[in-house]
């Protein structure tokens, strides 16, 4: 059994930063990477500049200091002018632990000019064990076979992560979904275990780390985003978008989850009325989570793989 601290943001590294790597939001990252000593931690929606100077600030508060084994990015856009001054932009993954085998998966298109991914690593030293972070189209126009493209984008990650189970993998992945937790399309994602009035007709095989809070709104969790949600959340707070989900097969023991506040120490970020402060970092709220799991050692993964083999 293993257990994990696993921390989230969608950063908003373009949108709000514009690709800066001085404003306050590298720093801010670190530092509640830090104090909430978390072993894995998932970024979206990073420039590539800023994903190399969290790399060094992270290198500079102790992580391992060869940064190309404890990282990986994925872009979603790349070398577009209007973007992230000119570089890639995408979703990152960094692990206390060095990272193994990388998987960048491209996901279904939503017709816009973002190609969207899903991100995973397994860890070096225990490679049935993996990592994954991911960021949802929030578009429900109709695919190239008519299915809405966040439907389709959900699905072929769900898919992906049932192949690692399949083959004996544990998985968290962590990431904007793009989806509150009592929308139809994540149904096959919660267990039927998580069934209420805030999240029903479930018939899926995974729990997010927050789906227990009995304060804030059980099976729904802590909301996470700022500005009006797509649909009324079911304990009238902000939209939960942001999750950190586990197979209920795989945990093995308490877990939970914490939305925590934004950062206000970003320079330059201008107040959105009714939304965000003034110096915010980010549109979202940091989800940082915590759990056991259970997890195949080196030795028995070998076994597998030989038995397989034969």
């Amino acid at each position: 059994m293993h257990r994990y601290r696993v921390w989230q943001w969608n950063v908003a590294g373009d949108t709000l930063h514009h690709g800066s790597v001085s404003d306050g939001l590298i720093s801010a990252a670190v530092a509640s990477i830090v104090r909430s000593g978390s072993q894995v931690a998932t970024v979206n929606e990073l420039c590539r500049q800023q994903f190399e100077a969290l790399q060094a600030g992270l290198v500079a508060a102790g992580w391992p200091q060869n940064a190309d084994d404890f990282a990986a990015f994925q872009p979603t856009v790349r070398g577009v002018s209007s973007v992230c001054q000119g570089q890639d932009f995408g979703n990152a993954l960094f692990s206390i632990a060095m990272l193994g085998t990388v998987d960048r998966v491209t996901l279904p298109s939503d017709g816009s000019g973002e190609q969207r991914g899903l991100l995973c690593a397994a860890l070096q030293d225990l490679p049935a064990m993996r990592f994954c972070t991911t960021h949802i189209t929030p578009s429900g126009a109709p695919s190239v076979d008519g299915v809405p493209a966040n439907v389709r984008q959900l699905e072929a990650v769900r898919h992906r992560l049932d192949r690692y189970h399949r083959a004996g993998d544990t998985v968290v992945i962590a990431g904007d979904f793009n989806a509150q937790p009592d929308y139809a399309r994540l149904d096959d994602w919660y267990a039927p275990a998580v069934h209420g009035p805030a999240n029903g007709h479930n018939t899926g095989a995974y729990r997010e780390l927050d789906d227990t809070d009995g304060r804030n709104c059980p099976g729904y969790g802590e909301w996470t985003a700022t500005g009006p949600p797509g649909a009324a959340p079911p304990c009238g707070n902000g939209g939960k978008i942001d999750m950190i989900f586990v197979r209920e097969d795989a945990i093995a023991g308490s877990y939970r989850a914490d939305a925590l506040k934004i950062p206000t120490t970003c320079h330059g970020v201008p107040a959105k009325p009714s939304v965000y402060a003034a110096g915010s970092c980010s549109a979202h709220r940091i989800l940082a989570g915590h759990g056991p799991v259970q997890v195949r050692t080196p030795a028995a993964a070998t076994r597998r793989s030989a038995a397989g083999m034969r």
